[in-house]
């Protein structure tokens, strides 16, 4: 099970939102020199979100982005506001390994379908959800008629193997992890699942650590690692 530092992005700066929407704070002035931080602790892939960009709907630190990509040993994979095929190529020119796609791969299926048929594995959906209900643009509203196990098995449907799962209730609140809405999209898409949003302790790792079997391949992390809950050496150790 992977363990997955996250990176926020929002006007230069590495932050964390609570619930992707209050309470921002500031924990970086230098997203490389927080990238290498990470990666001299053992982290294997980095995961980072353009937050200006889920927000505006279009990207808006490409420059970051790509000194990142550029400037690290490991993987990066990268999302927030990418809703073209330009901006995904941009990013897959800049070095990124995987690009993550969530409001225009809820929003226009055809488009999902061209962008996986021409960048293949470098293509990832994020889920993101709020109770049954799949959100969008940077989670300020949800897509109706869609829910969340729906929208994984079309997605799996599609040829997906893997998603990112992210409940954008649990996000930033270091209040654990939705364990139950997790082995529910595991049982009913068999999916391959990145889980996201609440993990406060290394007992919540403990708990992922115990479904990997059914599919848990990894967990993001981002505010328990930057408000030193625990390290992400003792989190690699569990994992």
């Amino acid at each position: 099970m992977l363990i997955i530092p996250a990176i926020d992005l929002k006007d230069g700066c590495v932050v964390r939102f609570v619930q992707g929407k209050k309470d921002m704070k500031v924990y970086s002035h230098s997203p490389l020199k927080a990238a290498r931080h990470w990666i001299s602790q053992g982290a294997k892939l980095l995961h980072i979100v353009d937050l200006d960009g889920a927000f505006s709907g279009a990207q808006k630190n490409l420059a970051i982005v790509k000194e990142i990509a550029q400037g690290v040993s490991v993987p990066v994979e990268v999302g927030g506001g990418l809703r073209s095929m330009g901006s995904i190529k941009a990013l897959v020119d800049a070095g990124v390994a995987r690009v993550i796609l969530g409001t225009k791969a809820v929003q226009d299926k055809v488009f999902l379908t061209n962008a996986r048929k021409k960048f293949k594995d470098k293509i990832i959906v994020s889920i993101d959800g709020k109770q049954d209900e799949v959100l969008i643009k940077g989670w300020r509203s949800a897509q109706k008629k869609i829910d969340i196990i729906s929208f994984a098995r079309a997605l799996k449907d599609m040829g997906f193997t893997e998603v990112i799962y992210t409940d954008t209730l649990k996000d930033g609140t270091l209040t654990g992890p939705n364990i139950k809405g997790i082995k529910k999209l595991l049982k009913e898409t068999d999916l391959k699942v990145i889980a996201s949003g609440g993990i406060a302790s290394l007992n919540d790792i403990r708990k992922l650590k115990k479904i990997e079997k059914d599919g848990v391949n990894g967990v993001i992390i981002g505010k328990a690692l930057y408000e030193g809950k625990f390290t992400l050496k003792e989190a690699l150790k569990l994992a």
